[in-house]
């Protein structure tokens, strides 16, 4: 009886062990740590390429204070305006910081364009004075901050600074008994505006900017005759524009080194 009683309490034992025996945490190792993916950042510095739209708008007054074209124009005023539009297209390079949301930057950016506008201008003043003029502004640049707020990939920024411009003036005033002549000068103006942009890699972005350019006000005087003695044309140009951008941002900085699990 006593053996009975002895084998059946050892059989209990052994099933209660092999049973808490299962109940025991798996000795497997832990799983492989995967770092989360980095933070976007603007910060940095960028290049790229922007290519678009233009439209200008140049006021002009031809003005010669030694004649009154005949009693017709008074001191000889003739205003007239030309409105120029085409592609515009360049590269830009600059540099972000973001903190926090906020970006403060500064690029620079040089386009060339093909504005151009000529017309026959005076036609009421023949044959006092009266021609075709023609303006082009075949290359531009600018140099500006910008300010904006980012949402992750997202930009929303204002820009503005100092701009430039080529600007050649073309007169024919044979109809008038003058000559032609061509007259260069190279404009500098403030620019503002802003744009959007969206960064599909790490790397790469795509935005739109619309600025407005504004290159003051120049005075032109023929030296070889072109325009009658005295004659003076008095331009302001000012100019609208609208690129789409394509943009690297080079990494400047080496990734976060891996975090490495403990247990």
């Amino acid at each position: 009886m006593f053996r009975r009683t002895l084998a059946a309490l050892c059989g209990a034992v052994v099933v209660t062990g092999a049973a808490s025996a299962a109940d025991l945490p798996s000795r497997a190792p832990p799983p492989v740590y995967v770092p989360p993916a980095p933070i976007f950042t603007w910060t940095g510095l960028y290049a790229g390429v922007q290519v678009g739209y233009g439209w200008a708008k140049e006021n002009s007054t031809i003005f010669n204070p030694g004649g009154d074209l005949g009693g017709i124009a008074p001191a000889g005023l003739v205003p007239y305006s030309l409105n120029a539009t085409g592609v515009i297209g360049g590269a830009h390079v600059g540099y972000n910081l973001q903190v926090n949301q906020w970006l403060i930057g500064v690029e620079g950016n040089v386009d060339g364009t093909s504005l151009s506008k000529s017309q026959f201008v005076g036609a009421d003043f023949c044959p006092f004075y009266c021609g075709t003029v023609k303006t082009t502004t075949p290359l531009q640049g600018s140099i500006r901050g910008r300010l904006g707020l980012a949402w992750d990939r997202w930009l929303v920024y204002a820009t503005g600074g100092v701009a430039f411009a080529g600007v050649t003036n073309f007169y024919d005033t044979v109809a008038s008994g003058g000559g032609t002549d061509q007259i260069s000068k190279t404009r500098t103006g403030w620019t503002v505006g802003g744009g959007v942009a969206y960064a599909v890699t790490n790397n790469w972005s795509v935005g739109v900017e619309y600025r407005y350019s504004d290159f003051g006000t120049y005075v032109d005087q023929s030296a070889n005759g072109t325009l009658l003695p005295s004659t003076f044309i008095t331009h302001h140009l000012t100019q609208n524009q609208v690129q789409g951008r394509l943009t690297y941002k080079f990494d400047t900085a080496p990734p976060p080194a891996p975090v490495v699990a403990k247990y």
